[in-house]
């Protein structure tokens, strides 16, 4: 299928790219957070911002750049340290919010939707393994000597996204819907933001030790 257009063993790709994409990940993490914490239309913006993300990185790894990074100690490390920075701010940043600020009047105000949608944008571009994952396997299924390889790379970038478009609706709704059923809850609240939180930190740490 779509052998005509450059693309090889798409039904192997397809296979791998929904195990891949159910893969838990900060992202994904991010996106059912926002949709738990601030409701669908948060939900879908951090999802867009995974979108570009995810399709900037294929870009980026059909043109050669992400091999280079891969390649290169200097520009990897700097990614990776990059993205363990950031994960260590928004766990830390949860967890002091849960813990230790005080509750506010307005506390219930929901986050912008810029921010939102940068921060899940910063998240995707910042993940190294990300990186890994698409010059290890995206570009294997891209035959370099097609006509028009740009046509390969469209085909199996829009797959990737359809999946995981379908997968973060599920989350997003998902965690709309637990918003709903706790309610006033602010203990399961509370627990819900300090596991994410922690679960933040600990993809830090795994970042941080990882080797180029």
């Amino acid at each position: 299928m779509f052998a005509e257009f450059g693309v090889l063993n798409f039904w192997t790709y397809f296979v791998g790219a929904v195990f891949i994409v159910l893969v838990p990940g900060p992202n994904t993490l991010f996106v059912l957070k926002s949709s738990v914490g601030d409701g669908v239309k948060s939900g879908y913006l951090a999802a867009c911002g995974v979108f570009i993300g995810d399709a900037v990185l294929m870009f980026l790894a059909w043109a050669g750049v992400a091999t280079l990074i891969k390649t290169t100690p200097v520009l990897f490390n700097i990614v990776r340290y990059l993205g363990a920075i950031y994960l260590l701010y928004l766990g830390g940043k949860m967890l002091y919010t849960t813990f230790f600020q005080k509750a506010k009047p307005d506390a219930n105000k929901s986050t912008p939707g810029g921010a939102i949608l940068r921060r899940a944008l910063t998240l995707s571009l910042t993940n190294p393994k990300a990186i890994l994952f698409y010059v290890s396997f995206f570009v294997q299924f891209i035959d370099v000597h097609a006509a028009h390889s740009g046509i390969s790379f469209f085909i199996l970038a829009s797959v990737l996204e359809i999946i995981s478009f379908t997968y973060l609706s599920f989350l997003i709704f998902s965690g709309a819907f637990v918003t709903h059923y706790i309610g006033t809850k602010k203990k399961l609240a509370k627990i819900g933001n300090s596991l994410i939180g922690l679960i933040f930190v600990g993809f830090a740490a795994r970042l941080a030790s990882l080797q180029s």
